[in-house]
Order: C-alpha cells, then structure tokens, then sequence
C-alpha cells in the first residue's frame, strides 16, 4: 500500500551540503514525505513522532563521542523514537549514535584502520531471515561501535565486525552507505581526499568503478530492505497493550 503524502519520514542530517541521496529517492517515490532537520544548524526534533512514520539519522565527519550540544541532543532523542516503538534507522555515525544511546562504545581500530571504499558484507542468521543483503557495501569511516547488551547482530564486516544490527523490531543501525549516489561518490573522494591515504581505505579509482559495479544490487536491497524496515513499525501494537 502506497501511504499518504501526509506520512512523513523525519531524515537528521548533519552537514549544510548533505543529502539523503537515493534512500530519499526511494522514500519520495514510495508516497512518503521528507521532513529534513538539521540539529547542528538549530533545527528542533520532534517531541514525539506521532507525526512521522520512520526516522533515520544519517552520518557525518563527527563522533559520537564528542562533546558538541547537538551530538549529545541526538543520542538522547533517540530514545523518543524507541519507546515510542517508532521505526528508526541510524547511518554511519547515526548507527554509531543508537549503539552509544543504548551502551555501547563507539572508538577507533586499534590499528589505526578506516573502511572508506567498497567491502564485503556478510549477513548473520539473523540478517538472513530478516532480507537478503548486497555481497558489497560502501563505507566511509574511522569508528565502529561494540554491539550493545540485548541487541541482534544483522551482518559483519571485514575491517570493523560490527556492519548492521537490531534493537527490538524497529530500531536498526547500517554502519555502511546504502544512500550514495555517484554525484556523493564524486564530491567524498575530492573532498575527502586526504582519508583515502588511511590503512585499508580503498584509492579512489576503486570507488568509482566500484559504483557502476556494486550499486544496481545495493539499490534493489534498499528498495526492499526500507519496506521491511518501515513493516517494523510497532506503535499499534503497544497502543493496543496499554488499552488492554
């Protein structure tokens, strides 16, 4: 079913530039409404989502762990969508954000290693049952984040084992790039130039080519893996609890 303009999905960004690339394709062309706020420039967040169907905090060249207002608003908002058993999706560094607002550790390899290009993806049982994955994923990154206590591990990654997990049935963090587009690709290897010299990052002609190769079974997953995602949405089921 198709659902009404007026369902919005709430999309937190973190850069003036930053966009929500194909996944906010996908989501407008699914019938949903963004409503994109940027809590680094003053945007509120919502006090609750009655308003909204989903949520999804995207990434940024920010950690989780630092001291900044609006990084800390984000990790506690976060709760809202939980209790409210909300779907909520968090990228990258809005991943790393969930695992740290539910007691996990967010840090560096202890290598030294960043995962910035394309890496193989491996789905847990658990992943398995829930979709099927891409073989291959984008990652721009320097941090990961332990799997905090009562979650699911979805799927692993080669350089930082932590790529996709579960909390409850409508909270999920992706630590890779599902959104990217070959615009983003372009303008994160230029401007980002300087990370493709770090341990294990990919050079940039790796990325590229890696995009005409890896994007059309990344995009199909997307396609389907958001329908699930949103199917997760649990609100009814404990507005039915609590009148009982």
């Amino acid at each position: 079913m198709i659902p009404s303009s007026r369902q919005k999905i709430l999309v937190v960004l973190h850069q003036e530039q930053s966009s929500p690339g194909k996944l906010g394709q996908m989501l407008v062309a699914k019938g949903y409404a963004l409503d994109i706020r940027k809590p680094r420039f003053g945007d509120p967040l919502p006090a609750s989502m009655a308003e909204h169907a989903g949520a999804i905090i995207f990434g940024g060249p920010m950690s989780a762990n630092d001291p900044d207002d609006f990084v800390k608003r984000e990790i506690d908002w976060i709760g809202v969508a939980l209790a409210e058993g909300a779907p909520f999706l968090g990228i990258c560094l809005g991943a790393q954000m969930l695992a740290k607002h539910l007691g996990g550790t967010v840090c560096s390899h202890c290598e030294g290693c960043a995962e910035i290009g394309f890496y193989r993806l491996d789905p847990t049982e658990t992943g398995e049952a829930l979709c099927a994955w891409p073989k291959m994923v984008y990652q721009w990154h320097r941090e990961g984040f332990d799997l905090p206590a009562g979650c699911e591990l979805l799927a692993r990654g080669e350089v930082f084992a932590n790529q996709a997990f579960r909390c409850g049935p409508a909270a999920l963090g992706l630590q890779f790039h599902s959104e990217l587009t070959y615009a983003m690709a372009c303008r994160w290897t230029v401007r980002g130039a300087q990370r493709l010299t770090l341990p294990m990052a990919r050079p940039r002609g790796e990325h590229m080519a890696g995009w005409f190769r890896y994007d059309p079974p990344v995009r199909a997953w997307l396609s389907n893996f958001l329908d699930v995602w949103l199917a997760q949405d649990s609100r009814a089921g404990m507005r039915r609890a609590a009148a009982a």
